[in-house]
């Protein structure tokens, strides 16, 4: 039987630019292809082509970067089924993994060990509507869900989602981003400081670090 292989657009070790990890070196599998078309979307490079590589070599790949943290991101990553067995076997290793995800794909297959990060698609993103809220129920406490916030009406539909969907204490952190170019920083620091929101806010530090080039 032929080994299981995945559509990959790169493999690359970088610092963690987001969620409760930032800062920390990770190797980064980005696996090609999403049905999802978000207008802040900076990864639409790995919507197609890429190439396609064995689990073995994947996985032979990330150990010769002697990192602990391994992120699995797309394009989205569930949109290739094998990927499911990649995070059970990056976890057998001893990885500590995380997924990003858009939130439109199930997640109740993804072996628990991982750490979800789950981005709710606001409306400023123009695919609000394949959000898949029935993910909600598989959240374990030391995964995290993400917002990028484009607009006051993206902040407040936020905040309305985290009390609607019972969020708060059910994740390990609430993460707001403020969509880049587009929202400033200090725009959606200061109304979560106004609401005394108890959350985390976000920037993509990576972005700061290496700019936008592929591969960081």
């Amino acid at each position: 039987m032929p080994e299981t292989e995945l559509r990959i657009t790169e493999i690359f070790h970088s610092l963690q630019g987001e969620t409760s990890t930032v800062g920390l070196p990770t190797v980064f599998v980005r696996l090609t292809g999403c049905p999802l078309r978000c207008g802040y979307c900076d990864t639409a490079y790995a919507f197609e082509g890429g190439s396609k590589w064995t689990l073995s070599d994947i996985l032979s790949t990330v150990a010769d970067y002697g990192a602990k943290y391994v992120t699995v991101t797309g394009g989205e990553p569930l949109a290739q089924p094998q990927c499911i067995e990649l995070l059970k076997q990056l976890c057998d290793l001893g990885y500590r993994v995380s997924l990003e995800t858009s939130g439109a794909m199930p997640v109740e297959d993804v072996d628990p060990r991982v750490f979800k990060i789950v981005d709710l698609k606001t409306p400023g993103s123009g695919e609000v509507s394949k959000n898949l809220y029935s993910n909600i129920e598989y959240l374990l406490p030391h995964d995290e869900v993400k917002f990028v916030i484009c607009d006051r009406q993206d902040y407040d539909w936020s905040c309305m989602k985290i009390d609607e969907l019972g969020l708060q204490g059910r994740v390990a952190e609430i993460l707001f981003s403020p969509s880049q170019g587009v929202l400033p920083p200090a725009e959606l620091a200061k109304w979560m400081l106004h609401d005394k929101l108890n959350l985390r806010m976000q920037i993509q530090t990576h972005k700061y670090i290496f700019g936008d080039q592929p591969g960081h």
